[in-house]
């Protein structure tokens, strides 16, 4: 937040504007602020690294990834909170849209386990955009990632190769969801959670549920120029 405000106030005495709207142009890609997280125990030892696991990883560190999938669609909203986020989330500019996850630098995966071990062992959730409020959605995602290892919750295989050229009936042979496309999908994913309720609180979770519905209703009514540039004189 402190880089934000020092960016723009720099760039506006050049007489300039800095923007970290998720999609400020068309056919490029858009603006990420991917989250890289580990744990560490009281004596700073990794609680990620296990130099016994073929990929270097501990029990902890799948448990944390598999809460953070099984809640992913929930917290989709705190991660990519706008309408323009979601003009991000497609195939073909490096931003994740399938809840998986993966070893390897795939660029199509939600998680990704960066190339380092031991120490630096960590995960990187690759949805999160520019326009996040970081409180909210590093709240989720430490929420998210300890149910998971309370609960033990099983991780799903882990998927390789780029999944935006892989068709649908291996997408679901391989039960990989997508996450919300819309603002509105993210809503609804959020209005249905008790978790996040209770992440959140009832304030806070209901004062931001009135917020995105009213920016979705206001979206919704609007005519953009890509409708009328495509239909006035088509119809």
């Amino acid at each position: 937040m402190t880089f934000k405000m020092a960016a723009k106030t720099i760039a506006k005495r050049h007489g300039l504007h800095a923007t970290f709207m998720p999609k400020p142009k068309e056919g490029v890609n858009g603006s990420g602020m991917h989250i890289n997280m580990s744990l560490s125990d009281g004596t700073g030892r990794n609680l990620f690294a296990d130099e016994k696991d073929p990929l270097k990883l501990s029990r902890e560190a799948y448990w944390f990834m598999a809460g953070i999938l099984h809640h992913m669609k929930a917290m989709t909203i705190l991660t990519n909170p706008l309408v323009n986020s979601y003009k991000r989330l497609v195939p073909g500019y490096d931003a994740p849209i399938y809840i998986a996850w993966s070893s390897t630098s795939n660029r199509s995966s939600l998680i990704r386990i960066p190339s380092p071990r031991g120490g630096n062992t960590r995960i990187e959730l690759r949805c999160p955009d520019s326009a996040m409020n970081p409180y909210l959605a590093l709240a989720a995602c430490l929420s998210a990632g300890l149910d998971g290892i309370r609960k033990k919750m099983e991780l799903p295989q882990c998927v390789e190769g780029n999944m935006f050229a892989m068709k649908p009936e291996d997408l679901r042979r391989r039960n990989v969801e997508r996450i919300p496309e819309t603002l509105g999908e993210a809503i609804e994913a959020y209005e249905g959670s008790e978790f996040i309720k209770e992440v959140l609180g009832e304030h806070i979770y209901t004062k931001y549920l009135e917020a995105k519905k009213k920016e979705w209703q206001d979206f919704m009514a609007q005519i953009t120029d890509w409708e009328v540039s495509e239909y006035l004189y088509k119809y």
